[in-house]
């Protein structure tokens, strides 16, 4: 068995214990596999001055110290893809294989954070442009904006951490960051390398702790920037407490995907099932509902139902597994209480429907309505809903009916209906032959209506976190 971190958390470079201790429980088995000490109070006034007067020196540092701290964590994490792929899969219940290809995607977000660090965009002003000002001109530099909060969700408890640290190491900003309380060991073991870089003491604390304790770093105003990712009720409400200081939420979503006659249907139906049943469904990308032209709902429902019914489901440990446990049996309980409302109130379950333990089968449900659970919340379960049209801007109108708009899909040769679809969906991104669970690390990435504020994707997050500030020179006229 892998080594697994803990109990201690970090503050800065100490690793530091408490006498209160919370369980971190494996999602399959429900059995504890570690203790991990929980930050208290002190601990965290600790941290937040410790980050405040570390500051200086972590702003200081040339670009080419901070791409070299980062690159060294993209080189350890490649070093030890297994050892962070077995821990994550313990705790969070994660397949091992979605495992694996989160650890290559948080050594790629290192990698582009690398890269960003030393190519920062600044500019020239030409104030001569306007009259009286001939003999002036000006210099734009983005600079750090000091210590950044993030608390992330258990989904992703490498790549959604990495996506918090790596643009704020890339521009000098020290961060504190609240890892879910159920998936603490990933971020403990990636703060065990980010320790060992040899950066000023204070870039980094991880801090497991209450909620009400992240409150408080919430609202205080020496912490200049929260990034959060989680559910939208909570994000919505620590924006309400941070004051002053910048917000980045990216919240949750229930993607759509529209599916056209001319569409390549094997294709579609392959990738729908894999948008809506990796992980469980445990994605706030996950393909969540269909809509599907009424010309070839049939034959795309029967293509569909073949993908699903291939799907193996269990152990996460087992390589061959793509559904596994959901993060706890209560969550488990919700999704199933969902789907038997939705079949009692007239919908059709085609798939699935029935759950063992924290283990719910990937289900397929039709005629849905769009006021059913399954349907207008995001259900982060095994679950997609098929519902028909008969008209392009139907379709439209049914993915627009949401008060989520992070991602959403297209399947179609038709190039007139993709620009139709960018012009007039309402969400972040639009995919084109491709699932709205598809994302790549370098790319914008956000949502709108309730599914978040700001982007993320590393050089995106940089803008985020730095602010631009200007030098004006008067200089003498030329030939003086």
């Amino acid at each position: 068995m892998e080594r697994l971190p803990g109990p201690a958390f970090l503050i800065g470079t100490e690793w530091r214990e408490s006498p209160v201790r919370q369980s971190v429980l494996n999602p399959y088995t429900g059995h504890s596999i570690a203790e991990i000490c929980q930050a208290q109070a002190s601990d965290i006034e600790d941290a937040i001055q410790l980050s405040v007067s570390a500051f200086p020196a972590i702003a200081k540092l040339p670009s080419h110290m901070r791409a070299k701290a980062l690159s060294g964590i993209a080189q350890q994490l490649t070093a030890r893809q297994h050892e962070f792929a077995k821990v994550m899969s313990l705790e969070s219940g994660k397949p091992i294989t979605d495992a694996g290809r989160e650890v290559l995607r948080a050594i790629q977000t290192f990698t582009v954070a690398s890269e960003e660090a030393k190519r920062l965009p600044g500019d020239t002003i030409p104030m001569d442009s306007s009259p009286g000002m001939d003999h002036h001109m000006g210099i734009l530099r983005r600079v750090p904006i000091g210590p950044v909060l993030g608390i992330t969700p258990f989904n992703f408890p490498l790549n959604l951490v990495a996506h918090k640290i790596a643009p704020c190491l890339a521009v000098g900003n020290p961060f504190l960051l609240k890892p879910a309380p159920q998936t603490p060991l990933t971020a403990l073991l990636l703060g065990e390398i980010i320790c060992e870089l040899g950066l000023p003491p204070g870039t980094l604390s991880v801090l497991p702790c209450e909620n009400a304790l992240a409150e408080t770093m919430v609202r205080d105003p020496r912490i200049q920037a929260l990034s959060f990712t989680g559910s939208a009720a909570v994000g919505w409400s620590l924006k309400g407490k941070a004051g002053k200081k910048r917000v980045a939420l990216e919240l949750g979503g229930n993607a759509a995907v529209i599916v056209e006659p001319d569409a390549n249907l094997p294709l579609a139906a392959q990738r729908c099932a894999a948008g809506g049943f990796s992980y469980s469904g445990q994605t706030c990308i996950s393909v969540q509902r269909l809509y599907v032209h009424h010309d070839i709902y049939n034959q795309f429902v029967e293509l569909l139902l073949d993908q699903v019914r291939a799907i193996s489901c269990g152990d996460p440990l087992n390589e061959s597994t793509v559904v596994g446990p959901l993060i706890n049996q209560q969550a488990a309980i919700r999704v199933e209480t969902w789907i038997q409302e939705a079949i009692a109130q007239g919908a059709d379950c085609l798939l699935g429907g029935s759950r063992q333990d924290s283990i719910v089968a990937p289900t397929v449900l039709a005629n849905v309505r769009p006021t059913m659970n399954v349907s207008c919340e995001e259900v982060f379960g095994p679950v997609i809903t098929i519902t028909r049209y008969q008209d392009f801007a139907e379709a439209l109108h049914g993915v627009n009916d949401s008060p989520y708009g992070l991602q959403a899909g297209v399947f179609t040769q038709n190039i007139n209906r993709i620009f139709q679809a960018y012009r007039e969906l309402e969400v972040g991104a639009v995919l084109a032959n491709e699932i709205p669970t598809w994302r790549a690390d370098h790319m914008p990435y956000g949502g709108v209506k309730d599914s978040g504020l700001g982007r993320e994707g590393v050089q995106y997050a940089m803008q985020e976190l730095t602010e631009p500030k200007l030098l004006v020179l008067h200089l003498p006229p030329f030939g003086t």
